[in-house]
């Protein structure tokens, strides 16, 4: 398994662009709090521990992935997604829920793809599916940093995340 550094520096490739990263800061939330509805229609009974999701236990497996990768931004993850997961639970029991993921999902998709007008650069997932695992927690990455935290984890990924880019460019060049 990569570590974090390694999948961070290959996401932030092609999401150098400022105006990207904030379309993103949009379109990723968006997009994962759809697809926790979805997965929240998807109900099983736990016998006397009541009911649980999908969403839930999707949610326990990430987390999961998230903290092998990095502690301390695993609860930064923690933090954003048990509220996602709370309003999404909460919205499957509304009539006709699908339909309003439906379009918040395409809502998200839309900023992604405007911000990779700006980026010049196709989305990671297209190359790497896990990268759409690391989208999420590319933008808590980001936020730490903006906060003055992580900064030795910014400190590797950047460079790589720059050489990346670079060979990514040459490459569209010879081609």
């Amino acid at each position: 398994m990569k570590t974090a550094a390694e999948q961070l520096a290959r996401y932030k490739s092609v999401h150098l662009n400022p105006t990207n990263i904030k379309t993103h800061f949009v379109g990723i939330p968006l997009i994962i709090w759809s697809a926790f509805v979805w997965l929240g229609l998807i109900r099983f009974e736990l016998g006397t521990l009541g009911e649980a999701s999908a969403a839930m236990v999707f949610t326990l497996i990430v987390l999961a992935y998230y903290l092998k990768l990095h502690v301390r931004l695993a609860v930064g993850m923690l933090v954003f997604i048990l509220p996602v997961l709370y309003t999404s639970d909460m919205m499957a029991s509304v009539p006709h829920v699908a339909w309003i993921a439906a379009v918040v999902f395409i809502i998200g998709w839309v900023f992604q793809l405007i911000g990779h007008k700006y980026e010049k650069a196709k989305p990671a997932f297209v190359d790497d599916m896990n990268q759409l695992l690391i989208g999420p927690f590319f933008l808590m990455a980001e936020v730490y940093f903006a906060l003055g935290l992580e900064k030795a984890l910014e400190r590797e990924i950047t460079p790589q995340a720059i050489a990346l880019r670079r060979a990514l460019e040459a490459g569209r060049k010879t081609a």
